[in-house]
């Protein structure tokens, strides 16, 4: 009997290794399965401005690493030598530092149950779930199915891993080789996006929340990883002050509402991520959310009063309900550096709940936890709920990997803003739709006055339907708002086309006055020369737009053919 004492716990940690092994092969295909419809998916959006979608994608790494997310552009660097144009090699990735993140997320939840003293013996099971309602939530999608939403979820990885790291120190005292790693982390987490500078505002909480010895002590305790922080804190200041008070979309400088206005509007955002994390059934890519201007314009007043009554609730109730009532405090500040007096031009987006879903999903576990149910039920409560949002997420995909379809949602869920509408008109575009582009521009300019870009566009629709007139006033309109080589060389292009080769001449000519170094308006003025047998000129044109841009292959062809009628071929 004595020697058969010591196999039990050895047959469970067989059953139990078994069962993790099986739990996690099944969170990777459900992963994949969810994410399947996006892997493919096109430069959507934010992608287009980006370095890896642009002409200067070729350029040395040291062109795309610079004091701005060098990690981040770096990442990026590595997929463009990759596979170029290709989309899948950076979507895998997203889906590698998702699955990352989510198993830190697990080792995150395990170590707080485990100090919170709830859920034995089943905290593992209880972390699992929460890993894998951050894995599979369709709140996610945003992160990890757009290319340009890597900035979230690589930061997110290192701000886990970095918070993990300090939450598995071997002491309660960190010692000198833990804060150096905390601190990698940490810096890592930074030097992908600015938002990772709330970490020791994170480290600070925890202490504060969960010490027993009290926070006072703790904080004493680990003095060597807050000194650092503190330095690094002074530095972080100087480098990102101009980023906070000049940059164009975000930060002090910002003309289009004041900070106070921009966190009277985030007492009303908060509520809609939470809303969104409970039924995310009206997931945006790009919302309309009016600002509010005063504290109780759009209920901003009844915001503030809900986010303050919570607050009061998490800490009355800190005692007997600790992982809620601090999973509300760390939705809060990994929401800050986003929600708060920092305005952003869109003063919402799905994306900025990637780590902070982690708040509330430590709430869902301990009130999940508090169910009188059996452990079957409860499994198959979990597995249900986990299930549900893989469902969701792979619908959610399914619009990521169809531009079209995607900014068809996105307008309908905001019919009143201008950006959906305009890379609806351009999705419409894209597929050859040119009558649905030409009428999506035209809602886009009643809803607000047309700029010189989606003029250009606009134009270019009208063109493709075989439209000369209308596509030339839209140029001309374009070229009365902003005069740029690019739209004067539609202009001459239009009249060449007319064969009204005087007025397509004048409007090279100012193209070339505009930009001597835009490429396409030698490759047209070649091609008038060429239509009128002016061989000589024609090739000449085309050498210089090949000097210009040596890529520019339709310049090649006709080269080749300016030079054949010149033979005599």
């Amino acid at each position: 009997m004595k020697n058969k004492k010591p196999n039990r716990p050895l047959a469970a940690a067989g059953s139990n290794t078994w069962a993790w092994l099986a739990a996690t092969l099944g969170g990777v295909i459900l992963l994949f399965w969810a994410y399947a419809p996006a892997i493919h998916g096109a430069f959507v959006f934010d992608d287009t401005k980006q370095q890896y979608a642009l002409p200067g994608a070729v350029d040395p790494l040291s062109s795309w690493v610079g004091p701005i997310r060098p990690i981040l552009m770096f990442s990026y660097w590595t997929n463009f030598q990759i596979s170029r144009e290709d989309t899948f090699s950076y979507h895998m990735v997203n889906l590698l530092i998702h699955g990352i993140t989510a198993f830190l997320v697990f080792l995150v939840l395990r170590r707080l149950l485990e100090w919170s003293g709830a859920l034995e013996p089943d905290r593992s099971g209880f972390a699992a779930f929460g890993a894998l309602l951050f894995l599979l939530h369709p709140l996610q999608t945003e992160s990890v199915a757009y290319i340009a939403g890597r900035s979230e979820s690589l930061c997110g990885m290192f701000s886990c891993a970095s918070y993990a790291a300090f939450l598995y120190r071997r002491s309660k005292a960190i010692s000198w080789s833990g804060v150096a790693l905390v601190v990698a982390l940490f810096g890592a987490a930074v030097l992908t996006k600015e938002q990772g500078v709330v970490l020791p505002v994170l480290f600070l909480l925890t202490d504060f929340w969960w010490s027993p010895d009290g926070p006072l002590r703790a904080v004493r305790a680990n003095w060597k990883l807050y000194i650092v922080l503190l330095a690094g804190a002074m530095a972080g200041l100087a480098l990102f002050r101009a980023l906070i008070f000049s940059a164009e979309s975000a930060g002090f400088g910002m003309k289009e509402f004041t900070w106070y206005q921009y966190l009277f509007t985030q007492f009303r955002v908060l509520f809609v991520y939470i809303y969104s994390f409970l039924l995310p059934a009206n997931l945006n890519i790009d919302w309309e959310f009016p600002i509010s201007r005063t504290l109780f314009d759009q209920g901003s007043v009844f915001g503030l009063v809900g986010l303050l009554g919570l607050a009061g609730l998490a800490w009355v109730y800190r005692r007997r309900f600790p992982l809620a009532g601090y999973g509300y405090f760390v939705f809060l500040v990994l929401l800050a550096p986003t929600s708060s007096i920092l305005p952003i031009k869109d003063p919402i987006a799905d994306r900025r709940m990637y780590l902070p879903m982690v708040g509330l999903i430590l709430i869902a576990i301990d009130l999940l936890g508090r169910l009188k149910l059996e452990r079957k039920v409860m499994i198959g409560l979990g597995a249900g709920v986990v299930l549900a949002a893989a469902l969701t997420t792979h619908a959610r995909a399914e619009l990521w990997g169809n531009p079209l379809a995607l900014w068809q949602d996105t307008a309908l869920k905001s019919p009143t803003k201008v950006r959906p509408h305009f890379q609806l008109a351009f999705a419409y575009q894209d597929q050859g739709r040119f009558d649905l582009a030409v009428a999506e521009f035209q809602k886009t300019a009643n809803l607000e006055p047309p700029s010189a870009d989606l003029l250009i566009d606009w134009g270019l629709a009208y063109d493709a339907l075989n439209q000369p007139d209308m596509a030339l006033a839209k140029f001309l309109q374009a070229a009365g708002k902003e005069p740029s080589a690019h739209v004067y060389t539609q202009i001459g292009y239009i009249f060449a086309k007319q064969s009204r080769w005087k007025e397509a001449n004048q409007a090279f000519d100012t193209a070339e006055r505009i930009d001597p170094n835009f490429a396409i308006t030698f490759m047209y003025k070649g091609q008038v020369h060429l239509a009128n047998n002016e061989f000589p000129a024609a090739i000449a044109d085309f050498e210089h737009a090949l000097q210009l841009d040596p890529k520019l292959e339709p310049a090649r062809q006709a080269l080749l053919t300016a030079q054949r009628r010149l033979s005599g071929r």
